[in-house]
């Protein structure tokens, strides 16, 4: 999350599709460490690959850490771009070392979810905030009058 806060309401305007994949981790048995340590190691290479090279598609990301589970939300440009990423890279390398290792081996749980999302189809509102999830990824725009309700931010 950036540090300037943005005083006031602003939500997010979107022209086109964009995909939310969420993606996380979760500990099922602390004592395993040599099972989920690996996992949760596999990230920041591929979190570092997505910084760099913007033109893979991932616009945006947020983490957020439990006493057992990470969850990491990442707003890409569109699904094709999530999944051809999905196919190659770093990320192709950890699903493979992940099989080998892990497998169906309950020490440690997985899960993604991902969502197609089409313009008028969501709702953003942030109140005092850096640029923050969604914001961060399309244009953070102040609220207006034609913007200042739920109901109107879902017909725009």
């Amino acid at each position: 999350m950036g540090t300037k806060v943005f005083p006031g309401r602003f939500t997010v305007e979107a022209e086109d599709q964009f995909t939310v994949f969420m993606i996380g981790m979760r500990i099922n048995k602390w004592w395993a460490i040599h099972k989920w340590l690996p996992v949760l190691l596999a990230m920041p290479p591929m979190i570092k690959e997505l910084y760099i090279n913007k033109d893979l598609g991932c616009l945006s990301l947020e983490n957020f850490f439990s006493f057992r589970t990470t969850l990491m939300v990442q707003y890409w440009r569109s699904e094709e771009d999530l999944l051809s990423y999905a196919r190659s890279g770093k990320h192709l390398k950890a699903w493979g070392d992940f099989n080998k290792k892990v497998g169906n081996n309950s020490s440690v749980g997985i899960y993604h979810e991902t969502y197609n999302i089409s313009a008028r189809n969501f709702e953003t509102i942030y109140g005092n905030m850096p640029k923050f999830g969604l914001a961060k990824a399309m244009n953070h725009t102040p609220i207006t009058s034609f913007t200042s309700t739920a109901k109107q931010r879902m017909s725009k």
